[in-house]
């Protein structure tokens, strides 16, 4: 019986040993290039768009968390998006990031294909629910992720009121490259609500939550949680977001300040 109790013994040590490398094996992470909840926005047909995504990191993680990592702290992203209207319902979109360093040293590497699909949505300027999808897949430089090649799928919906606006995206992210593809997707939860306060101005917040792996979620303190005070400005030709956040656990952030700018194209 000891002796079978010590086969029993060896093989549950054995198990937690291999959790355990599980769980300390590297995990794929990306630099915040992007930091927005997708509404019902999208181009007219046969009509282009230009953004520029802006974000920096005042006070932050300043240590890599792989070889090659880019540090948020006191960097500085800037990543042009490019949009073009198919028809009324899908719009295509290209993302180009790039990074400053704290160190001043600049980089710009890969690019993210996107294709949204939004086939419900009120009629313009009206009130009513829209819901959509949109699929990306991006190639990167290692220093904006520690698994250069992903897939991301975006779920959009929400409700647009005469004064109120709500938006939910659940998004499902994949590590394409070799010895990232296991353990099922990434799960990112992103909430927003707005409220106008002027013609052409609207205040209100945004929340991210990364959970980690959908089917084994990150326990709250070790996810990434930020939540966001932000102006929507929407009066032609000028038309921006600006927004602070306020890590809201020890693994995430402590203050990231984003804008996202429409240039007149």
């Amino acid at each position: 019986m000891f002796h079978h109790n010590k086969k029993q013994l060896r093989k549950l040590c054995t198990q937690l040993a291999a959790a355990a490398l599980l769980l300390l094996q590297p995990q794929a992470h990306a630099i915040n290039d992007e930091i927005q909840v997708y509404t019902d926005d999208i181009n007219k047909p046969g009509e282009f768009g230009l953004e520029l995504h802006v974000n920096t990191t005042p006070a932050g993680r300043s240590t890599p968390d792989y070889p090659g990592d880019s540090i948020p702290r006191h960097g500085l992203r800037l990543t042009p998006e490019f949009s073009y209207g198919i028809n009324k319902d899908l719009e295509a979109g290209l993302y180009l990031p790039t990074v400053r360093e704290a160190d001043g040293s600049f980089s710009a590497s890969g690019a993210k294909l996107r294709l949204k699909w939004l086939p419900v949505k009120p009629a313009e300027d009206n009130p009513g629910y829209y819901a959509g999808v949109n699929v990306e897949l991006a190639r990167v430089d290692k220093r904006y992720s520690d698994s250069p090649v992903s897939s991301e799928v975006r779920f959009i919906s929400g409700y647009r009121a005469d004064n109120w606006l709500l938006g939910f995206n659940p998004i499902l992210g994949w590590d394409l490259s070799p010895g990232y593809r296991n353990g099922g997707p990434d799960m990112v939860m992103g909430f927003k609500a707005a409220h106008d306060v002027a013609p052409g101005i609207a205040l209100g917040a945004e929340y991210y939550s990364s959970v980690g792996k959908l089917n084994h979620p990150l326990p709250h303190s070790l996810q990434d949680n930020t939540l966001y005070l932000v102006m929507d400005f929407d009066r032609k030709p000028l038309a921006f977001n600006v927004g602070v956040g306020r890590g809201m656990t020890g693994a995430t952030d402590q203050w990231t300040v984003k804008a996202i700018f429409d240039i007149p194209f």
